[in-house]
């Protein structure tokens, strides 16, 4: 992927719909639109968007409270995988995360998602726990941490 070609920037209320596409293709519980609409709201979350060429083809979400950041979700579209561009803005949203005080970042992710943990592993974020029947179908998610660099856990 032409790495000139990708900007991440913050989401933008017209964007939701492209948002929506995506999340509905990645996940088999998706986040409705309303739920990104009042997230748009929510001071204390960030959400970023990967725009290449006038086309959203992913997006992270977070909540930061106090020195702890959440990732709510995180995806790429079909067409955009295995290229680089999760990696990319997990990476932005945890620098902007530390800018704003964040010193340890969590997440839940599906126990069976390997392509997910996968890159989270490689990103520094460890399994700490595991969330039983978390998603509506019943499968359980694990609880990961990283802790920022310079920082003690």
């Amino acid at each position: 992927m032409d790495g000139d070609r990708v900007i991440l920037r913050r989401m933008e209320a017209g964007d939701i719909d492209s948002v929506c596409a995506i999340e509905e293709r990645a996940f088999p519980s998706p986040w409705s639109r309303q739920s990104f609409e009042e997230e748009m709201e929510n001071d204390l979350a960030i959400h970023l968007v990967a725009d290449i060429e006038d086309r959203i083809a992913g997006y992270i979400g977070a909540w930061r409270v106090l020195d702890e950041g959440h990732i709510t979700n995180l995806a790429v579209d079909t067409d955009w995988r295995r290229q680089g561009l999760g990696r990319r803005l997990l990476d932005s949203m945890e620098t902007q995360l530390y800018r704003e005080g964040t010193r340890r970042v969590t997440l839940e992710v599906r126990v069976s998602n390997e392509p997910a943990l996968s890159l989270y592993r490689r990103q520094g974020y460890r399994e700490r726990g595991v969330r039983k029947r978390y998603y509506q179908d019943n499968e359980d998610a694990y609880i990961m941490w990283k802790v920022m660099k310079g920082e003690t856990p």
